[in-house]
């Protein structure tokens, strides 16, 4: 290798350095006597050298030399140029390799600058940088731990290409904070990432295991993993590089909406990271502390519970939450607790109030149970070791591959029962996945079961406001319906929550003379074609028409795949049926968004058939299972 100068020779080092892991220093530069410009120069690992004071001594500074070789020794030649004189490579100490393997636009960055700097090169850590009481901080890990985690990601690696990890080193060099996430999780941001769930509960709740994820939510109402870390802290800065590097490995995007528990750490990192991103705080995480916070001070009782419910569930208007929180934490006498007053200065963060076309995508739940986060606590318990995690980590994947292909499966081959006339059932009967449907049914058949009454009416608005009394649940509720807008809004916030509309305000089309849901509220991700690249709102005939399509050479796929696996001969002919077909399609559609498209991608899951009975079904044309008795396969990623 030549360089320019020795700044650029020390550069390259430098990436180099980071891409191994261990962190460098300039050792000594010399200059010529006669042109007095810089001749030779030498750059080392920073644990290079000895110690220059004894362990005894007063007041000892920490240094991290150790005695290590690893260098590099650069000279000048006559026409300017640098080249490499010496080279040592090895180290007497761990290394912590930071490696970003991220495909981007369909292309591999080429060069460690491209492969390492994206996650390093963090300029809104700048602001953030550690006080000089958290400089020490290291992650604390158990014997053996760091290299299981590194051996663990190189395999990972080694099996797709892109899996991806980052480490963040303290001064001393020593283990910080660590990222990774898996190829499935990135592609699943690409088709989920409109909602993510920040969960450090394992964190904050002193686990063994100081670990936090990225939770996001599939169109069957399933948690996805859209990354994992484990952290040091809980400081502003820690939260700021693990959102950042978070980022970078999406493709240098961010979440419509994030959520998170309620800590002024998170929410500034939030801030700086993702400035477009709505934050808000996980409904359960509120209402958990709020128990624990009364019954410091002795106060917490079923008077408190029904007032409190009244004011964050049941205030339709900002107006109707001011003039009942106050009145709350006056009866109460909760006005000067400090925690009372972090709840109001983050109301717009939580209250159901302030919520409008937002969704959550089933993210934000009342209690930590009912939260699709909960599905991860049968993996992680309190005394969960890193180790025990490491070895658990595949099987977490692998058991929600195998639940998503199952449900895929299903979508493909189960048209769901109609269950009323309602043309809002029909609407959306082959748009929704079976699992929303399910759900949209409840909300179809529950409206029977309530009763509207007009309250106001504001012509020049073109706005009604009804009260809507559900017997089912005994509850009153307030809906607004815009028809110049199409906009409809209740108190229940089902759709804000949920994702899709709620019985109080199917009740209130109706009697309006709408006999079909807006498109605004039907959500592509709770459709079939919620990972197709094309936008799907406004246009639910298509997508019926469309998911027709796709499940029929869904199952016209499989009778070839098991034709073609037959023999070599046959499976070549009809892999080139493939390629062709697919090349064809791409030009058809002319969809320009990924110009390499290919249907072999040594770095992707591949998908294998395995079948549930003894003796393999085959499909007919009409994609009906024969010789199965009942029993249906499912795709295992």
């Amino acid at each position: 290798m030549e360089f320019d100068s020795h700044d650029e020779a020390y550069s390259s080092y430098k990436e180099y350095a980071r891409s191994v892991g261990f962190g460098t220093a300039k050792l000594s530069s010399r200059r010529s006597r006669a042109s007095k410009e810089f001749i030779d120069a030498k750059f080392s690992c920073i644990r290079y050298g000895s110690k220059q004071q004894s362990d005894d001594a007063i007041n000892p500074r920490p240094s991290p030399k150790i005695g290590c070789k690893a260098s590099m020794h650069v000279k000048r030649r006559q026409d300017g140029k640098w080249y490499i004189h010496s080279f040592v490579k090895e180290h007497n100490h761990e290394l912590l390799p930071a490696q970003a393997h991220l495909k981007k636009n369909g292309g591999s960055g080429s060069g460690s600058s491209k492969l390492f700097g994206a996650y390093q090169n963090l300029d809104c850590l700048d602001g953030y940088m550690r006080s000089q009481h958290d400089k020490g901080r290291r992650l604390v890990l158990e014997s053996g731990d760091a290299q299981v985690l590194l051996e663990t990601f190189t395999r990972m690696q080694e099996e797709n290409p892109k899996f991806y990890y980052a480490v963040d080193l303290n001064e001393q060099h020593q283990l910080r904070n660590l990222f990774w996430v898996d190829a499935k999780g990135m592609e699943d941001f690409n088709n989920f990432g409109d909602v993510v769930c920040l969960d450090t509960t394992y964190f904050t709740n002193k686990y063994r295991i100081p670990l936090v994820l990225f939770v996001g939510s599939n169109h069957h109402v399933q948690p996805t993993l859209l990354g994992c870390g484990l952290i040091a802290d809980e400081t502003v800065y820690t939260f700021v590089w693990l959102l950042q590097t978070w980022s970078v490995a999406m493709g240098d995007r961010g979440p419509r909406v994030m959520l998170t528990d309620q800590s002024n750490e998170i929410k500034t990192a939030v801030a700086a990271v993702f400035p477009r991103t709505q934050h808000c705080f996980c409904l359960y995480y509120i209402l958990e502390k709020v128990p624990r916070q009364l019954e410091y001070f002795s106060l917490w009782n079923d008077a408190f519970t029904v007032k409190f419910h009244k004011c964050v569930f049941k205030s339709w208007t900002e107006e109707q939450f001011e003039k009942r929180w106050w009145k709350l934490v006056d009866k109460f006498h909760v006005r000067e607790v400090e925690w009372f007053q972090s709840l109001y200065e983050d109301r717009r963060l939580w209250v159901p109030t302030f919520f409008r076309d937002v969704t959550f995508a089933s993210l934000s739940a009342y209690s930590r149970a009912e939260s699709l986060n909960s599905k991860f606590d049968k993996y992680v318990q309190g005394d969960t070791s890193v180790n025990e995690f490491v070895e658990q980590y595949k099987a977490i994947l692998e058991d929600m591959y195998e639940e998503e292909a199952k449900a895929d499966f299903d979508a493909w081959h189960e048209v769901p029962e109609l269950k009323s006339p309602s043309p809002f059932e029909k609407q959306v009967h082959l748009i929704y996945t079976h699992e929303i449907f399910t759900k949209f049914q409840l909300e179809v058949l529950g409206a029977a079961a309530c009763h509207l009454k007009k309250e106001s009416e504001d012509e020049r608005t073109t706005t009604t406001v009804y009260a809507v009394k559900d017997f089912e649940d005994d509850q009153n509720y307030v809906v607004e319906w815009n028809v110049k807008g199409s906009e409809i809004c209740c108190s229940c916030r089902s759709f804000e929550f949920k994702g899709y509309l709620c019985r109080h305000g199917i009740v209130v089309l109706q009697m309006s003379g709408v006999f079909s849901i807006p498109s605004k509220y039907v959500l592509q991700r709770w459709t079939n074609a919620a990972r197709s690249r094309k936008p799907v709102s406004g246009k639910l005939d298509e997508v019926q028409e469309r998911v027709r399509r796709f499940n029929d050479l869904c199952r016209r796929a499989i009778i070839l795949g098991e034709e073609g696996s037959l023999s070599q001969e046959s499976y070549n002919i009809a892999l080139s049926a493939i390629r062709e077909g697919l090349k064809q399609c791409g030009s058809v559609n002319h969809s320009g968004e990924e110009e390499n498209v290919s249907v072999e991608r040594e770095s992707e899951p591949q998908l294998d058939i395995v079948i549930s009975s003894n003796k393999a079904p085959r499909l007919s044309e009409t994609g009906k299972e024969k010789g199965t008795k009942g029993k249906v396969g499912f795709l295992v990623i």
